[in-house]
């Protein structure tokens, strides 16, 4: 089981889902980036379940940064997190441990580590090893903030309601890094009726992220195995629920002609810009410095308390399941801000590979 993502800057996650400790390394992290506890707290605050919308499961997520940090700054030798495991109700697994939940990892978890992995909370291939994502994404977030690159992030669509596109990338980021619930028009509450109606379904909806990355300086990324579309991308799949992702206009490319969607360049204050941005800010897999947009979709959590059709993995047999336990009816606002974290560990490590490590000084 590989857990490493990364090339200069690597990320390692731990843990499984209901044991005592959850956590993660960042090595290749320069030193001297000033870690700001209050700041890794608030990260985690805006992943946490915090409605009557979301999981029951609420974790205080107390963390201990045991190596990497002296004196709040980093030292530059690997900086590892841990988080306490408290609120588990194991026994909700143990009903159904030989079924595979539909749309779940339980079936191939199964068969790769031949029974041996842990199928409570879903084990390592849980939604809370996004916790300690974000624990860390926040001091590289911070990291880049010194250099005035800024990501932000915002629910496009829940279910069949939907937000506006980004448009002023440097007014709102701001704003919608600052909300609980990131939208950038008034659909906050008709989201929340969607989310509520499918919780009183016992089901469950998905929906779409939107990505900005402000002030990436041109060069990031290489042209052929190593684009800065294929560096996210690798980054962000690693994201149980997300299932797609298009940048710039993505699909709906498909419908035009170059004539109508080439983003035609031009010189303002002695800057290179676009006078459109269909490409997302990226070009031959480099950035090309201006805002990086994509998408992201989001599909509704497979944990639904309906009677589904599935298999015992161990008898062979067909069976029938009802999940049990405490399941999101929409997981898009928590995955907001790991989604931010995901992509700061990218940007941070492209930066590294491209300029080195006096960047962050």
């Amino acid at each position: 089981m590989r857990n490493v993502l990364g090339n200069i800057l690597t990320l390692t996650l731990f843990g499984e889902s209901h044991q005592e400790q959850i956590g993660a390394t960042i090595d290749g992290l320069p030193s001297g980036i000033p870690v700001d506890i209050e700041f890794i707290k608030e990260c985690l605050r805006k992943r946490r379940p915090n409605n009557n919308n979301e999981t029951t499961r609420i974790e205080d997520d107390t963390f201990k940064i045991i190596s990497g940090v002296f004196n709040n700054f980093t030292t530059g030798s690997p900086l590892t997190i841990v988080i306490d495991n408290k609120n588990i109700h194991s026994n909700d697994y143990e009903i159904n441990n030989n079924k595979a939940r539909p749309s779940h990892a339980d079936y191939v978890a199964f068969e790769k580590y031949h029974g041996f992995a842990d199928y409570r909370g879903g084990g390592h291939f849980s939604g809370r090893l996004t916790t300690p994502i974000v624990a860390c994404g926040a001091i590289v977030l911070k990291a880049l903030e010194k250099l005035n690159i800024q990501i932000g992030t915002h629910i496009l669509q829940c279910g069949d309601i939907k937000d506006v596109n980004f448009n002023n990338v440097d007014k709102e980021i701001l704003m919608v890094n600052e909300l609980d619930f990131p939208v950038i028009s008034d659909v906050r509450s008709k989201m929340e009726d969607a989310i509520n109606q499918a919780k009183l379904h016992n089901d469950s909806i998905g929906g779409i992220i939107q990505v900005a990355i402000n002030n990436v300086p041109v060069g990031l990324g290489e042209p052929v195995f190593s684009s800065l579309e294929g560096e996210l991308s690798k980054a962000l799949f690693a994201i149980g629920g997300i299932k797609g992702i298009e940048f710039g206009l993505g699909f709906n490319f498909a419908n035009k002609k170059a004539s109508e969607v080439n983003d035609e360049f031009y010189i303002k204050n002695h800057k290179v810009m676009t006078k459109t941005n269909n490409n997302g800010g990226i070009n031959g897999g480099i950035s090309n410095g201006m805002p990086i947009i994509f998408n992201l979709a989001v599909k509704p959590t497979p944990s639904i308390y309906k009677k589904q059709k599935t298999i015992d993995m161990q008898k062979k047999i067909n069976d029938e399941i009802i999940i049990v336990g405490r399941h999101d009816p929409a997981i898009i606002r928590r995955m907001n801000i790991v989604v931010r974290a995901m992509c700061a560990f990218v940007i941070a490590d492209m930066l590294l590979i491209d300029k080195g490590y006096d960047i962050f000084k």
